[in-house]
């Protein structure tokens, strides 16, 4: 009984973990941006509405609480899509290594954009 190596090296475990998870990442953001969509003032200039004192940059309602999201969409995909080109393009010595840098990437984006979604929808309530 011979096993299929390309279903048991470590490239394929760390990606299909990577994009489960990534995934369930996606889905979170999304629900959270549509909830927050659901109470958040629709304004051409949402900044000075969350931070007064702050900066004078112009962001929509639609692009500050979508973007990240779209962000995160593409990104799932195109590690869905693109795993053989990530298998060929490698930056580090570690597949673990580069799925860890990855993954702290993508944390970070996710936070950011349920960080927006909270706070758009603590402005709506």
């Amino acid at each position: 009984m011979t096993r299929d190596h390309a279903a048991t090296d470590a490239f394929t475990r760390l990606h299909r973990a990577f994009t489960f998870h990534l995934g369930v990442a996606v889905g979170l953001a999304w629900a959270s941006a549509l909830l927050a969509a659901c109470y958040a003032p629709w304004v051409r200039n949402i900044r000075p509405l969350l931070d007064p004192a702050g900066s004078g940059r112009v962001e929509s309602t639609w692009s500050f609480l979508f973007a990240l999201p779209v962000v995160l969409t593409l990104a799932w995909l195109g590690s869905v899509y693109g795993r053989e080109m990530l298998r060929q393009f490698r930056t580090l010595p570690s597949d673990a290594a580069e799925f860890a840098l990855a993954a702290l990437v993508a944390f970070g984006v996710f936070y950011l954009a349920v960080d927006r979604a909270v706070a758009a929808l603590l402005l709506g309530f």
